[in-house]
């Protein structure tokens, strides 16, 4: 199999634009916000605690994924946000891998972690990644971090 590297990045890579092609082709328009936040300064990852990470195999872009301050919840409440895998490296455990690395870097901070998705596919991967669903509002799961 296949060794990919997923790490925390501080700027966006140019190759991000593929993956943004690939997304919105699906339908997705979220990479399409993710770039265009960064550029503005909106969102950039860069409060504390939040970060943005991607995964790469042989030095190609595969996903992305960020998490930020849930500015929907109570504080100590981080939001899971823009992960994308493209659609060849899917079924690699990629995206499982880089929802790991996020939650590891939420736990050091944030005592829960919220997202939404409105897929069914996207709601199969959280469950199988440990989320529940939940009906609190501007969000579909929720994982618990144990943190006090």
């Amino acid at each position: 199999m296949k060794q990919f590297e997923i790490h925390q990045i501080t700027h966006l890579p140019p190759k991000i634009l593929a993956l943004e092609k690939e997304a919105v082709e699906e339908g997705f328009r979220f990479i399409t916000r993710l770039i265009d936040e960064w550029h503005s300064g909106t969102n950039r990852f860069d409060a504390p605690g939040e970060c943005l990470m991607v995964a790469c195999l042989n030095q190609q872009l595969i996903g992305v994924g960020g998490l930020s301050i849930d500015p929907y919840a109570e504080a100590n409440t981080a939001r899971l946000r823009r992960v994308y895998v493209a659609a060849s490296s899917r079924g690699q455990h990629v995206g499982q891998a880089l929802v790991k690395a996020l939650l590891t870097h939420a736990a050091l901070r944030f005592r829960s972690v919220h997202l939404s998705t409105d897929t069914p596919e996207g709601d199969s991967f959280y469950l199988h990644c440990g989320f529940i669903r939940t009906d609190i509002p501007h969000a579909t799961h929720v994982m618990q971090l144990g943190n006090s």
